[in-house]
């Protein structure tokens, strides 16, 4: 059962993750993402990390998809957004996406393919525990949690500071739109 467990769970993180590259609209993009994070979950708790996946559903799939849903709610998505295509990024992108295969198959055969009759590696008991995770968090890896919490904040905020001048440049906007660019005509 576990194995089914995996392999369903294994099959929605990948679509989820597809999907969040994929998607045209950014919306759905997001929600595909909320599917990827989920089933990331799923296999957390199959490797007995409880906490973490309880921490992967509650802030990432909870709190920080909700802000992401709203960031994209208030900017919006793009009608079109390539209307004609770079010719440079035609012939690069493939490239770029065969370089990354190349890199991903050795590193499956090179690191991967070892453990695969071993037991796996051997941890303490208090492994993956709340505490011995706060402790990391609050001792070894400080500086990165605080510095991805700032970069995640600063990107919020900036999306709504980027869709505010762009809604103030359009015409057919609303009265406030208007009266900005009518009291700039003023002075």
């Amino acid at each position: 059962m576990e194995s089914v467990v995996f392999f369903a769970a294994a099959l929605l993180a990948i679509a989820g993750a597809l999907g969040v590259v994929l998607q045209r609209n950014p919306f759905y993009s997001v929600l595909s993402l909320v599917v990827h994070l989920i089933a990331l979950a799923v296999l957390f708790l199959l490797l007995s990390a409880e906490f973490i996946a309880a921490a992967q559903v509650i802030v990432y799939a909870g709190a920080v998809m909700v802000l992401y849903v709203f960031v994209v709610a208030y900017v919006g998505g793009l009608e079109d957004p390539l209307t004609e295509p770079n010719p440079v990024l035609r012939i690069a992108a493939p490239l770029f996406a065969v370089a990354l295969g190349v890199e991903l198959c050795f590193a499956i055969l090179g690191s991967g393919l070892k453990a695969i009759d071993t037991k796996g590696p051997h941890v303490g008991a208090g492994f993956g525990s709340p505490s011995q995770i706060g402790e990391l968090f609050l001792t070894r890896f400080l500086i990165a949690f605080e510095v991805v919490s700032l970069l995640l904040l600063i990107a919020a905020v900036g999306a709504v500071v980027l869709a505010r001048r762009s809604s103030q440049t359009e015409p057919s906007l609303g009265k406030p739109a208007r009266r900005l660019a009518d009291e700039r005509k003023v002075f």
